[in-house]
Formats: structure tokens, C-alpha cells, sequence
């Protein structure tokens, strides 16, 4: 925004966007790389035939094409002047720019006027010459509104328009806009203006109008106008009317726009994540009753525990300007405190309590029942520490015999002999293992895990999923496959056993019904234990699965 208000020529009140609306390129905040580049050109005399500005709504759009139709058709304060990035501001056609009513640069909203039959009026006088500038400017807002028999109809004549014709579009939806139309125009993306700039703007023009701001107020604005310098100055306009030749403090402010307190969003954050009930529900209460909304009390949460995510992982890179000292300090420790588990958990809750919340009759429900189960769920371990706590003890510690490795003491000449054996004749192959060092497993979950130490991947998947146990003797084994095992899974067990073991294996498939396979058995093991039994009641419909092989 510019820091000198525009002409008022009516003499009547203007509101502070129209009024403080920016006069020169210099005055243009948070736009460094659009100005320089802009100045540039016009300085050089590489003028396009067409511009294409985009950005979100209220970061300058429209201003900067009437900027540029200014700066292109300038004579300056003596006449003579040519086209120049510092227009003089005195001359007809700066003058008659700035109040709208000059007759070579017209200025249209494809929002209201989207049809082929408008872009046909609008093109009937392009070959027309200027009636007194030096380009014919036409400013289409909202470009992106036109159909697509009006896009078609504007092609060749943005391709290659007179000598005398400038095109100006603005959008904020540049990628509904053909790339036949962007491919014929230079575009600029006009960036979001940083809370710090918007801050320092907010401040300028308090001082101007003679209002008396607090920092803390100013900050919520710049934070409530999401990079839009339009909404913020229509906040500020709103916030001095609202203190009526006042002080306009931070909490007048916060009342305006339905804010909950950024200290008692830290309270309510504490109580919820020390699984404190009542507390949060009381302070939600005391939130509401002041006026903040429900939905906005959990947008807050979010951008909190959005916050301190990334004061964890990024200390340096996670300032944040609009928060005191002492709530950074407060941020702090609880970073220091919440666990990333705990933190990414109470993310995806809130964010989808946030869903709730505006679906729901009665907001202020929604949001309760979403602390509640955010403080319910606070006291429950992350998956990695409830993993860690089901292999130190309890049911997990019946399957720790299982890391014990069921291979012989392996012997340095081993792995060589047995690869020597591949390529050597049979009569002068390498000798065999002697009948001590082969493995003899004395139970079918001992035969699981020689195959998974024999890197049998596929065959001891199925072997610890897909087989029911029936028999289980030293040399024979006989059990019913399940739905998924191989039909020729006995034969292949049997054979490598055999030769693994040094003794014959008979393995058969029978009819009866087995007992359950050991994944079965691991995940009824697992349910039984009480931390296990406290998280499928806390998740209704979350199942238990092995995630290890059966080796480990």
C-alpha cells in the first residue's frame, strides 16, 4: 500500500483500502520482485503487449494494472515525458487514471460481462487509435470468468494487437485461464504480503488517521488478513470505528473478530494434553461465552500444535512474530515436553474434529466431544511405544525365546564349503556337515523358524500364516493347509527338512481341523494384554496385526 492517501475528490469519507490504495510502483508493499522487474522494462522501453497478474484477492491486482496504464501513458508534470516506472501524478492522464474516468483506458469485469458478445464490443475498438493517450489500455478483471467462445475470440487479437493496444488481466484463479491466453501474456505472481509488512503498513496508516493502535491488536489483523492487504486495512477501518476515538487494544480486537485468547489457547492445550477434562471443558466454556467461536477455538489448536511440530523438528526456523515473549517461552517447554507422536496424533484428531465441528447443528458439542477424546486419548502410548512396551514384557515376552538363533554354532569354513559345492564334480565335492551339526527342531515353531533362518522367505511366511497344525512327532509332520498355502507346500518342507536335517522328514496334508496357525496364536497372545486390551477399547474397529517377521 502506498504511504500517502489517494485524492479524494467527492470529499467524502473513503474507506482506508481505497484510500491508502498505492499511487506509485515504490509504494507497492511486499511486491520487491514485481516492481523490479516492471521498472526495469519500462526503463529499457520492453513494453509487452499483454500482462498477466495473479495472487490472491487484496495483494494489489488491479492496482498494479492501473499502475502500469499510468506509467505507460504519463507525459509528465510538463507534457513531454515518455513512458516511465515514477509517473508524475499531476499530468491529465495521471490524474484521469486515478479517478477512473479515462477515456482510452477501460477497465472491465469479466465477472459480470463473461460472454462472447462482450469480448466482441470490447474488440470492436482495438483498431481504433487512442483518443489522447499514448496506449489504448484494456483491464480485464476476473479474467478467468470468461467462457470459452470469449477466450477464443480474444486469441488472435492478443496474439498480435496494434502498436497502440496494452492488455492488462487480473485473476486470482490463474489456472482456469487457458494456456493458449498465458502462453500470448508476461505473467507476474503477485506474493502473499508477510505478517511483518502488513504490520508495519497496519501501523503507518493508524498513524495517519490519528488512531491509537496497540502492537498486540496490530498483530491480530496482520494474522487475520491471511496476506491480504485489502482485508486487513478493511479490519483496521472496522477496529477504530469500532474504539470510537479510542485506544483499539488487543482484546477489543479479538472480540471483533471472534478470536479465543492466545493465552487461554495455550491453557486449553495443557489441560487437553494432561488428559484434564474438566478443565478444558471449562475453559472452552469461558472461550464461548466471551464470543469466540467454536470452529475458531479449533482452528487455534491446530495452528498451535502446527506451531510447536515445527519448533520441534526446526527450533530456528519457527519464529513466529505475532506470538509474545512469554508465549514462546511457553511454547517451548511444551514442545520440549509433547512427544512428535503425540503431537502428529493430536494434528489429525483436530483436524478432523475440525470437519465435525462445522457439520455439526451445535458446534459447541462437536468441539467438546473433540476434547474429550483428544484428553482420553493423550494417555494412551504412541504405536511405536506400545510396540516397544508388548516386546519388554507380558505377552510379548513368551515369543523373546525367538530371537535366540536356531542355526548350529556356524563354523568360519562353512559358508565356503558350501558354495565350493555347487561347482565341484560329485566325487570331489566337499564333504557334507556331520550329523551333530545339522539343526533338529523339536517343535513345528522351531521347524518356522529354521526355514526363516535359511532365508526361505515364502516358505516360512506360509508355514507361520497358512498352516493349521494337526501332528507334530520328531520326522513327521501333519497338518491342514489354509486357503492361501501352495498345494505342493508338503512336498517342499519335507524335502528341504530332509536335507537340512540329515534324517527323513514325512510331511502330510490332512483333512481334520488343525489348530490355529502361530500368527493366530501371536494376535490372541497379543489381545490379551491389558495395554493391547486399553487400545482396542480406545479405538473401536482397530485390529492387532504382526508387524515382525516370526523370526524376531
Amino acid at each position: 500500500m502506498t504511504d500517502s492517501p489517494s485524492a479524494d475528490s467527492a470529499g467524502e469519507y473513503q474507506v482506508l483500502a481505497r484510500k491508502y490504495r498505492p499511487t506509485t510502483f515504490e509504494a507497492l508493499r511486499g511486491q520487491d520482485a514485481l516492481v523490479r522487474t516492471l521498472t526495469n522494462a519500462i526503463t529499457s522501453g520492453r513494453l509487452a503487449h499483454g500482462y498477466m497478474l495473479t495472487g490472491v484477492r487484496g495483494v494489489g491486482k488491479t492496482t498494479t494494472a492501473r499502475l502500469i496504464a499510468r506509467a505507460l501513458n504519463c507525459v509528465g508534470a510538463d507534457g513531454k515525458g515518455g513512458p516511465t516506472p515514477t509517473p508524475c501524478g499531476v499530468c491529465v492522464h495521471c490524474t484521469a487514471i486515478a479517478e477512473d474516468r479515462h477515456v482510452d483506458v477501460l477497465e472491465m469485469d469479466a465477472a459480470s460481462r463473461t460472454g462472447i458478445d462482450d469480448i466482441r464490443e470490447l474488440l470492436e475498438g482495438v483498431r481504433y487509435r487512442p483518443v489522447s493517450a499514448r496506449y489504448k489500455i484494456y483491464i480485464i478483471d476476473e479474467v478467468h470468468m470468461l467462457s470459452d467462445k470469449a477466450f477464443n475470440a480474444l486469441l488472435k487479437t492478443l496474439e498480435e494487437p496494434p502498436e497502440h493496444v496494452k492488455f492488462i488481466f487480473a485473476t486470482t484463479e490463474i489456472r482456469k485461464v487457458p494456456i493458449t491466453v498465458l502462453s500470448r501474456c508476461q505473467r507476474f505472481d503477485l506474493r502473499r504480503i508477510e505478517s511483518a509488512t502488513l504490520q508495519k503498513l497496519f501501523a503507518d496508516v493508524s498513524q495517519k488517521e490519528g488512531a491509537s493502535v496497540d502492537e498486540g491488536a496490530l498483530a491480530l489483523i496482520a494474522r487475520a488478513a491471511d496476506g491480504s492487504a485489502r482485508d486487513g486495512l478493511s479490519i483496521l477501518d472496522q477496529a477504530i470505528s469500532q474504539a470510537g476515538g479510542k485506544q483499539v487494544g488487543e482484546t477489543a480486537v479479538r472480540d471483533m473478530l471472534g478470536l479465543a485468547d492466545r493465552a487461554l489457547v495455550f491453557d486449553l492445550l495443557e489441560a487437553v494434553m494432561s488428559g484434564d477434562v474438566k478443565t478444558a471443558l471449562d475453559v472452552l466454556a469461558g472461550q464461548y461465552a466471551a464470543g469466540a467461536s467454536p470452529v475458531v477455538v479449533i482452528q487455534d489448536l491446530l495452528e498451535l500444535v502446527h506451531w510447536l511440530t515445527r519448533l520441534k523438528v526446526a527450533p530456528d526456523g519457527a519464529a513466529d512474530p505475532a506470538l509474545a515473549e512469554n508465549e514462546r517461552t511457553r511454547g517451548g517447554a511444551m514442545a520440549e515436553k509433547l512427544g512428535m507422536g503425540v503431537l502428529t496424533r493430536a494434528w489429525q484428531m483436530l483436524l478432523k474434529g475440525l470437519g465435525e465441528a462445522r457439520a455439526a447443528p451445535m458446534p459447541l458439542q462437536a468441539v467438546e466431544m473433540v476434547l474429550v477424546r483428544l484428553a482420553y486419548a493423550a494417555d494412551l502410548p504412541t504405536p511405536a511405544d506400545a510396540v516397544k512396551s508388548l516386546e519388554s514384557g507380558g505377552a510379548v515376552a513368551a515369543r523373546a525365546p525367538a530371537t535366540a538363533p536356531v542355526r548350529p554354532t556356524p563354523r568360519p569354513t562353512m559358508t565356503a564349503t558350501a558354495v565350493a559345492t555347487d561347482h565341484l564334480p560329485q566325487a570331489v565335492a566337499a564333504p557334507r556337515p556331520t550329523a551333530e551339526a545339522a539343526p533338529q527342531p523339536q517343535s513345528f515353531a522351531e521347524v518356522v523358524k529354521l526355514f526363516v533362518a535359511k532365508r526361505e522367505a515364502v516358505l516360512s511366511t506360509h508355514l507361520h500364516r497358512n498352516v493349521h497344525l494337526v501332528r507334530f512327532e520328531q520326522g513327521l509332520i501333519e497338518f491342514k493347509p489354509g486357503r492361501l498355502a501352495p498345494s505342493d507346500l508338503a512336498g517342499q518342507v519335507g524335502k528341504m527338512l530332509t536335507a537340512w536335517t540329515g534324517q527323513r522328514w514325512v510331511v502330510s496334508v490332512a483333512n481334520a481341523g488343525g489348530a490355529p496357525s502361530l500368527y493366530d496364536q501371536e494376535i490372541e497372545t497379543a489381545k490379551s494384554d491389558p495395554l493391547v486390551k486399553s487400545l482396542l477399547e480406545a479405538f473401536p474397529g482397530a485390529t492387532v496385526e504382526s508387524i515382525k517377521p516370526a523370526d524376531k
